[in-house]
């Protein structure tokens, strides 16, 4: 049996991963063409860079035996963290890896940074809803309408959160600053 790992992005996956997540955007079912060509243009290499340099673990990558299978992009949302999409690529969608991402996904999450995980799915994905279920998340609202006139299921999970200040996620010259001369101190 294949081992299963997951690790945080580098800037050596962004090309992988933009490529694999636009051909997911781009071949589902549950999309308009109209949110496939925003969603595609949003999601660009310079936003997956830019959620790297947030935190590497906002693009993580599933691997099975060490070569990366499927991807979970993510990011801070005022307080909570917001899944943007979760797909295994197609040489591995046959597997489990999907179901030990969402585990993963949780575990790493679920530290006390964030108040919630939650992400919008179509009300007729019902593989994404099942699935999510499945790992505790539950369907909270309907927002009907609201992305380019089409309906989307608030879907969430809470997580364990410690008073404190809030991770905004944002960060400035400064944050990036700082970051840099940590990672090369070792800290």
């Amino acid at each position: 049996m294949a081992e299963m790992t997951v690790r945080a992005a580098t800037p050596a996956d962004i090309g992988l991963v933009h490529r694999q997540l636009a051909a997911v955007i781009h071949e589902s079912p549950h999309y308009s063409e109209r949110f496939k060509a925003h969603e595609a243009a949003r999601l660009d290499k310079t936003f997956l860079r830019n959620l790297l340099a947030i935190d590497p673990w906002h693009i993580m990558i599933m691997c099975s035996d060490g070569v990366p299978g499927g991807a979970m992009v993510s990011g801070p949302e005022c307080g909570a963290v917001f899944r943007y999409w979760s797909w295994v690529f197609p040489q591995a969608r046959q597997t489990k890896l999907g179901m030990f991402g969402m585990r993963a996904f949780d575990e790493h999450w679920d530290n006390g940074r964030f108040h919630k995980a939650y992400t919008y799915v179509r009300p007729d994905n019902a593989v994404a809803r099942a699935l999510l279920k499945r790992y505790g998340y539950r369907e909270t609202a309907l927002l009907e309408k609201h992305i380019f006139g089409e309906d989307y299921l608030v879907i969430e999970k809470f997580y364990t959160r410690q008073d404190g200040p809030y991770d905004s996620g944002y960060m400035g010259r400064l944050g990036r600053l700082k970051k840099q001369i940590r990672q090369l101190v070792g800290g």
